[in-house]
């Protein structure tokens, strides 16, 4: 998952999305004042800012400014006013999206999957294959092969597959996976993981593959195991 930055003077509001942020996997680091925002932005280098445009000694657009000079990090804005023009100048500095209070912590939590998500896609454009040991997958034709001999994936086989096994020996949690490959909007369970899981390791184990591995981790949920260094 990611590393967030969260920076509202209003504790009240940082400990509830920090407590949502965390079921959802993510690790947080809290900023009470711009100055801190961008103390924490240098040191703990977050995968995306949740930024409040009313700070205390540098305010939200000033610190969202400061950002994008040095990153291209995603930036959400966060204000107690609906003005069109703070919309369009927190938009018009970088930041990639913008909530107006009050919210719904879960409506946060689904921008934040929404950027993050748009983030990776773009990151994929740029590596769409992926290699282990006898494992090839592309995604540009959504192919995989063990041992050049090709498996049949559904596409959400797939998209399972590609999130375990290029982030190796990560454990992810079954809301982890959840979340990021059916979304918020998705009312299921995690059965609804476990099922693809297992259906996934069935066409994968018609195939000997002795140096690698879907594990499951018990009570946790699953991660890909590479038994070599060897990409």
């Amino acid at each position: 998952m990611a590393h967030l930055l969260i920076a509202d003077d209003n504790r009240q509001i940082t400990s509830i999305l920090e407590e949502y942020a965390k079921k959802e996997g993510h690790t947080v680091e809290i900023a009470l004042n711009g100055e801190e925002a961008l103390s924490l932005f240098a040191t703990g280098k977050p995968d995306l800012v949740l930024l409040d445009v009313m700070m205390p000694k540098i305010d939200g657009f000033e610190v969202c400014r400061e950002i994008r000079k040095r990153s291209d990090t995603p930036v959400i804005m966060v204000t107690a006013r609906g003005e069109d023009f703070e919309k369009i100048m927190g938009l018009d500095i970088g930041a990639d999206d913008y909530i107006v209070k009050p919210f719904s912590p879960s409506e946060v939590m689904a921008r934040i999957r929404s950027v993050l998500r748009r983030i990776s896609l773009s990151d994929t454009s740029n590596r769409m294959q992926f290699h282990y040991g006898s494992l090839a997958v592309d995604l540009s034709d959504y192919s995989v092969t063990i041992d050049h001999v090709p498996v049949q994936l559904t596409k959400k086989e797939l998209e399972l597959l590609w999130t375990l096994a290029t982030n190796k020996n990560k454990v992810f949690t079954r809301d982890n996976l959840l979340n990021t490959l059916w979304g918020y909007e998705y009312y299921g369970d995690s059965r609804t993981v476990d099922s693809h899981i297992k259906r996934l390791r069935a066409k994968l184990d018609e195939i000997d593959h002795p140096d690698w591995a879907i594990r499951t981790i018990w009570g946790v949920g699953y991660k890909f195991e590479g038994k070599t260094d060897e990409k």
